[in-house]
């Protein structure tokens, strides 16, 4: 994780808005999709990483896109600058190379 910056998450309820928030968030600003995590009945977190700028981008229209849905529920967002090297651990296991196989 030593070239990014940043991490930035958004979780919201139901595909439908975690895929138009992980689309709103690549196209926006210069960040790598990380992964998702279905986290518990229905909520599932996306997770992208790059500059803290970037990031803050990033999350902001990935939140604004699944509030401007009828009915979108968002849950929460995060950006964590210079996250810990430890997080790597967690960040790993939902990566999508590793949910695609």
């Amino acid at each position: 994780m030593a070239n990014y910056e940043a991490l930035g998450l958004v979780e919201t309820f139901g595909l439908v808005f975690i895929l138009e928030a992980a689309d709103a968030m690549c196209k926006a600003a210069d960040v790598e999709l990380v992964g998702y995590e279905n986290t518990a009945s229905g909520y599932i977190s996306v997770l992208v990483r790059g500059d803290v700028g970037a990031c803050k981008t990033a999350v902001a229209a990935g939140v604004k896109a699944v509030q401007d849905m009828e009915d979108g529920n968002l849950y929460s967002s995060v950006v964590i600058p210079r996250p810990h090297q430890d997080l790597e651990k967690i960040i790993a296991r939902y990566s999508l190379d590793k949910l695609l196989g």
